[in-house]
């Protein structure tokens, strides 16, 4: 297909046939180590990532959560906003957001219409020279980039693909770069140790920029601190220039106070649940610290600001609660490092008597490591495959789980709206008031129960009905 003919078709169609279009490339986790595309693409284009500033953002575990706050914090204090994560939960709109909320469908219409020429153009060219179209992810970074400039935004948020040094987002030019924790993921792209992991993920590092960099494994500090200094870029440690001082678990959130480069913020109340979240508010309120500075030292923030922009935010997808009698929580953890953390806040926060798990794990994905991580917290476990192709089999799971939980403490379902009906028979019939589902180990399952139980229609993300 080398164009889209839109003629005559409503606005939702016209939608739909664009993301079928996108969604037909190559996906975004099948790349070949190269920006060339993404940078011709906006070159064509007249290079609108070079109109606004950006944080860009990396790392393994926390950056969907991290960019939100960071682009909640920066539109309190009267910036307009674009916001790039990935990946989506119900429709691809979520993924470019402008002033908090995602792009209209008009717009992505009306900006696809624009785009879509370039990128066949540059397609073409690929393909004369023996390479592939751009890929569904390439695509989309052009989209985003390119409706943060036509709306205008003064600040983006970016959030890295996958990596960083080929990452497609890598043709923005952060003025502030944020490394979330890095742990094992994707190591059939990304490299099979943590120093390797850490190498793609420096590459996000600009020359004389910032970079907020969180807690880290000791064996990544020499990489990232080689690509520091070889950019001479300003390095702000968590642990040495920032630390989340106390944390007071509450209703619906968390009290916390804490240390940045410029201030100390005390009493701050964020509505995410865990310290994971905690350390991911750091970052955030740091890197704007760092934004608003234009390159000097950093600036601290006013008290009512920085309490307004993180009360509203939400992540959805990250212990949410869709739907309660009994209490179903949804989180995207798809890795042990990310289940631990999730673990972590799930016992800090809720007193289930009994909790069932829903577990859907993609083949990509280290399937023996989460259950084990999930084994302490569930009381039993209903194995399932969500829609995506690359989900493990159902009977290929069962057997992972029937090795870590014991066979008495295992289903399996081969749908998931049967497996969530069969894990609230299960936790009802054992606790019938303490009781709980958990459904985790893949954002499709996540995604699919959310559109199960109506989270996705909801105004609000985030709150139970």
């Amino acid at each position: 297909m080398t164009d889209l003919d839109l003629g005559g078709l409503s606005l939702e169609e016209a939608e739909r046939e664009i993301y079928a279009h996108i969604v037909s490339r190559n996906p975004e986790h099948d790349f070949e180590p190269t920006i060339d595309r993404v940078r011709d693409a906006c070159d064509l284009l007249g290079s609108p990532q070079q109109a606004y500033k950006v944080v860009h953002l990396t790392g393994t575990n926390g950056k969907t959560s991290t960019a939100r706050m960071t682009e909640s914090l920066v539109r309190e204090h009267g910036l307009r906003t674009g916001l790039f994560t990935s990946p989506h939960l119900t429709s691809v709109r979520e993924r470019i957001q402008i002033d908090g909320e995602p792009i209209a469908s008009e717009d992505f219409v009306r900006l696809w219409l624009d785009v879509a020429p370039i990128v066949h153009m540059v397609d073409a060219r690929s393909l004369e020279a023996g390479g592939p179209r751009m890929s569904f992810f390439e695509v989309l970074t052009v989209l985003a980039l390119a409706a943060f400039a036509d709306a205008p935004v003064d600040v983006a948020v970016v959030e890295v693909g996958m990596g960083g040094v080929w990452d497609a987002t890598n043709v923005v030019d952060g003025e502030v770069s944020v490394i979330t924790p890095i742990g094992l993921d994707h190591q059939q792209w990304l490299g099979d140790s943590l120093v390797d992991i850490a190498a793609e993920k420096s590459g996000i590092i600009k020359e004389g920029a910032a970079v907020v960099i969180a807690e880290q494994s000791e064996s990544v500090l020499p990489v990232l601190e080689s690509a520091i200094a070889e950019r001479g870029a300003r390095a702000y440690w968590e642990g040495e220039a920032l630390e989340v001082m106390e944390r007071q678990p509450g209703v619906g959130g968390q009290l916390v106070t804490l240390r940045t480069p410029a201030a100390t913020y005390a009493d701050i109340f964020v509505p995410l649940y865990g310290a994971h979240q905690a350390h991911n508010a750091l970052l955030a309120l740091a890197a704007v610290e760092l934004l608003l500075a234009a390159g000097g030292e950093p600036v601290s923030l006013s008290g009512e600001a920085v309490e307004a922009g993180f009360a509203q935010v939400s992540s959805p997808g990250r212990l949410e609660a869709v739907r309660t009698s009994p209490l179903i929580l949804v989180d995207a953890a798809h890795n042990p490092h990310g289940i631990d953390a999730m673990v972590d806040a799930l016992e800090e926060s809720f007193a289930f008597e009994t909790l069932v798990g829903v577990v859907g794990v993609l083949a990509d994905k280290d399937a023996e490591g989460i259950l084990a991580a999930l084994e302490p917290a569930l009381a039993h476990v209903v194995v399932t495959a969500s829609p995506s192709p690359r989900a493990i089999p159902v009977e290929d799971l069962e057997r992972i789980a029937i090795a870590v939980f014991g066979e008495d403490r295992v289903t399996a379902t081969g749908s998931v709206p049967d497996a969530i009906d069969a894990a609230v028979q299960r936790a009802e019939r054992d606790n019938d008031l303490g009781a709980g589902v958990l459904v985790v180990g893949s954002i499709t399952l996540v995604a699919e129960t959310r559109i199960l139980t109506g989270a996705d229609r909801r105004k609000g993300q985030g709150q139970a009905r």
